[in-house]
């Protein structure tokens, strides 16, 4: 019986860092809550407010790269994705990154029968 207390007492010295602290918690939480006021200002004081930005390309790619950012220290520390092997973390990855291609390919795809379709009107006037 005893021998079973320590095999847990070891256990637990061994996964200190399989975890995080309060202090990690409140880290990452400050670094998402930066992340989402600079959305916020970009969009309602750069682009609406002040007129520094106008909406396009540009605000589109930094609002998909900040989300992005989010979503990263949202699924490595919340969701103990950085504390797995470093082989699972390579499984999720490639899943990740297909899903990216899919999503750019659509995107295109989108596009091009958007210019499609306006080229060619379906209910011609007669």
């Amino acid at each position: 019986m005893s021998h079973h207390h320590e095999n847990i007492a070891a256990h637990d010295h061994h996964d200190d860092h399989a975890g995080m602290d309060k202090k990690g918690i409140w880290r990452v939480f400050f670094i998402l809550l930066a992340l989402t006021a600079l959305e916020f200002l970009i969009a309602l004081g750069f682009v609406h407010h002040w007129g520094i930005l106008q909406k396009g390309m540009l605000v589109n790619i930094i609002y998909i790269v900040l989300t992005l950012v989010k979503a990263f220290y949202i699924v490595a520390y919340f969701m103990h994705l950085k504390f797995e092997k470093s082989g699972f973390i390579v499984c999720c990855s490639v899943v990740f990154i297909f899903i990216l291609y899919f999503i750019v390919l659509m995107l295109i795809e989108g596009d091009f029968l958007h210019g499609a379709m306006q080229a060619h009107p379906i209910f011609p006037n007669k």
